[in-house]
């Protein structure tokens, strides 16, 4: 059974610079609608979206640029915890390295977001 863990440490700051110079072009690139809806353009949470879709990535083995940024997708479920959506390449990177379950815990301060994902098999 293969494990595979990813995690990632975003500072809030160094995104508001990025979001500032990029603007709405860098939100429509990486992020989902859902994704920007439920986050209501909040800092703090679009940097754990960030943090989480990197170490999305880092558990896949790719870093991002193989996998587009909104083929992962983080949506709140119905007790509002973060739950991982895979889209076009990478569902079938993780398909076709038997990753069929996966778990994501994100965090947030003003200052900094943290992502820690695992996948199994």
């Amino acid at each position: 059974m293969p494990l595979r863990v990813g995690t990632d440490l975003v500072e809030v700051e160094r995104l508001q610079g990025v979001i500032s110079r990029q603007g709405e072009r860098f939100l429509q690139r990486v992020y989902t609608p859902a994704e920007l809806e439920e986050c209501a353009h909040s800092l703090p949470s679009l940097a754990a979206r960030w943090a989480a879709k990197e170490a999305v990535a880092k558990a896949l083995g790719t870093g991002i640029g193989p996998v587009a940024f909104r083929e992962i997708e983080v949506r709140r479920g119905p007790l509002r915890e973060p739950v991982l959506h895979l889209h076009g390449h990478a569902a079938a990177l993780a398909k076709q390295l038997g990753l069929t379950e996966w778990a994501i815990s994100l965090s947030h301060t003003k200052n900094y977001a943290v992502a820690v994902v695992t996948a199994m098999g």
